[in-house]
């Protein structure tokens, strides 16, 4: 079943190649949605797909060796129809 989940993730997760993994992981697995930089030193992301491959995207961020994710916000919301591919936003 197809999901999508919002997350601010908190910590250091910017000039860390945070936005880069999470676009190379999510792409690998088919997932959607977008991952970009906030002006207040955070990254907000939202995936799209099933639960377990976006556990695995997570998984993989919590445990590269140049990000250290202090917290994270994490908020189901409604999938989003037809979306078709993963993009870093700026």
């Amino acid at each position: 079943m197809k999901i999508r989940k919002h997350y601010i993730f908190k910590g250091r997760v910017q000039a860390v190649g945070f936005r880069y993994t999470a676009y190379k992981e999510a792409r690998k697995l088919s997932l959607t949605g977008f991952v970009k930089n906030l002006n207040n030193g955070n990254v907000e992301a939202e995936f799209q797909g099933e639960a377990h491959l976006i556990d695995e995207v997570i998984k993989k961020l919590k445990y590269d060796r140049f990000i250290y994710i202090a917290s994270m916000k994490v908020d189901n919301i409604d999938v989003i129809e037809n979306e078709t591919s993963f993009e870093v936003l700026y």
